[in-house]
């Protein structure tokens, strides 16, 4: 079945004169104990953890997982205004509609003190198969600056019940990263940005860029292109067209698709596909040119999808096509 997606020593010398003669013989430090663990952040995350050993943070996601399998924890980041409406969905009735059951929930005091609601429970093996339950820990946290949605699970025997609540009630929040420090921390680097700039970033692996002056864009009056990072098996060559066409319909702001061009080629010894085509602007019923370009890796892929509008489309495609061969993965 798979998974959906140390503490500081106060030990001190016991009286004064004798830690003062230890000290001179440069052993002070044995008594001080050990170093409190640092947390470690998911790439981009405000939440950071102190993971046990077996357990490191994934390329698929944001969040951790264990090597061997069988464990996950994974980090969700909303604005702070959205933990009031949260709590308050959390029924037990609608957690367990999203294969969640509901055994215990607690409400806690986490990182420093933000508001936090801790939920115990299972999901349940799927299709009555008789497996295994996966045991499972949802951690609400509200903080005045951010609200988090933290998920642990395990297979029974992966990672003790102790160390997976230790793991997500000791949780770590820092000061909100800023733009750069996000973009530094993305899995690719952009080598050329062609005049376009980011102005977001998305679940530590993907960003939004535009060019032009304005951050919030209305009615596309600014070019948008936005690369994103996958880390999961790509689809087989001959199913590779199919798999793109799916991808660019499944854009839920866009309607009226006609395909101008679609097709597979290598580049560099990599295999690559793109199409372009023309659609309306749902919000804005503005006719649009679509490029998507997915570069296909062994064990991911990276699609880049840039919207102009039609009347803008003349040198912007180049451009897009230009950003997207700059493109190194870290």
């Amino acid at each position: 079945m798979r998974l959906r997606h140390a503490t500081r020593s106060t030990a001190r010398a016991c009286a004064r004169p004798l830690a003062g003669r230890l000290a001179a013989l440069g052993l002070a430090a044995i008594l001080a104990g050990p170093a409190l663990a640092e947390p470690v952040f998911p790439s981009g995350s405000r939440f950071g953890f102190e993971p046990p050993s077996d357990m490191a943070p994934s390329r698929r996601f944001s969040g951790f997982e264990r090597k061997e399998g069988g464990a996950t924890v994974s980090v969700v980041e909303l604005p702070a205004a959205a933990y009031a409406d949260l709590e308050k969905n959390f029924t037990d009735e609608n957690l367990k509609s999203q294969g969640f059951v509901v055994q215990k929930r607690e409400s806690l005091k986490v990182a420093g003190g933000a508001d936090a609601v801790l939920y115990t429970g299972e999901q349940p093996p799927e299709g009555g198969t008789g497996g295994p339950a996966i045991q499972k820990w949802l951690l609400l946290v509200g903080d005045p600056s951010v609200t988090g949605i933290i998920i642990a699970q395990t297979l029974p025997g992966s990672e003790t019940e102790e160390t997976m609540r230790g793991m997500v009630t000791g949780v770590t929040i820092r000061p909100a990263l800023s733009l750069e420090q996000q973009v530094e921390a993305l899995p690719f680097r952009i080598g050329n940005p062609g005049g376009f700039r980011p102005v977001r970033v998305l679940a530590g692996n993907s960003v939004l860029l535009t060019q032009g002056p304005k951050d919030q864009m209305v009615n596309l009056e600014q070019p948008i292109l936005v690369l994103a990072q996958a880390v999961q098996p790509p689809p087989a060559t001959e199913q590779r067209d199919g798999f793109a066409r799916a991808a660019l319909y499944a854009n839920q702001t866009m309607k009226d698709f006609v395909i101008e061009r679609s097709q597979s080629y290598r580049q560099n010894g990599v295999d690559w596909h793109e199409i372009v085509a023309r659609a309306t602007d749902l919000p804005t019923n503005v006719p649009v040119v679509v490029s998507q370009t997915i570069r296909f890796a062994p064990d991911g892929y990276l699609r880049a999808v840039g919207v102009v509008r039609e009347d803008q489309r003349e040198g912007t495609l180049a451009k897009f096509r230009e950003i997207v061969d700059s493109v190194q993965i870290k």
